[in-house]
Formats: C-alpha cells, sequence, structure tokens
C-alpha cells in the first residue's frame, strides 16, 4: 500500500473506488446476515 498520488485526481479517484467498493461489500453482508436471520426455524 505503498501508493504514492501526485495529483489530487488520483488521490480522489483511488478514494472514490475504495469507498464503492466497501459499501457494495457492506450490502452483500447486510443482506446475507438478513437471509441468516430469516432462515431459522419457525416454531409457531
Amino acid at each position: 500500500m505503498d501508493k504514492v498520488f501526485y495529483t489530487l485526481q488520483n488521490f480522489m479517484t483511488h478514494t472514490e473506488s475504495v469507498t464503492y467498493l466497501l459499501v457494495a461489500a457492506t450490502l452483500v453482508g447486510m443482506t446475507l446476515f438478513w437471509l441468516f436471520l430469516g432462515s431459522g426455524k419457525n416454531e409457531d
């Protein structure tokens, strides 16, 4: 992770792409967790 950013544009593009990856991973994780919570045995 020793990447040097020489311009603000390079830094902003890198930061934005990392943010989008984190948001996508969070949404997938929350969806899987929601499905996990709803898949339990429903004893009526």
